[in-house]
């Protein structure tokens, strides 16, 4: 089993930038990131590291897998 790599914020956005999402708002320290075609928002805090917790979240709410954000890396 893969092991969740260590990923900032701004990291996290470039990587759901290859997969279609778009950052629409940038307020505080989180950005908003939304796909064409979807209802629903992905919210990415602007961490030098994201939370292990914080990523398995963005990666189930992206519907992304390990391999495909540790390919971009």
């Amino acid at each position: 089993m893969t092991h969740l790599p260590v990923v900032s914020g701004f990291e996290m956005v470039k990587i759901l930038t290859r997969f279609g999402w778009t950052p629409k708002i940038q307020t505080g320290s989180q950005y908003i990131m939304k796909k064409q075609g979807s209802t629903f928002r992905i919210v990415i805090p602007q961490h030098r590291e994201l939370h292990p917790g914080i990523i398995h979240q963005i990666m189930k709410e992206a519907d992304l897998s390990i391999e495909q954000i540790t390919k971009y890396l």
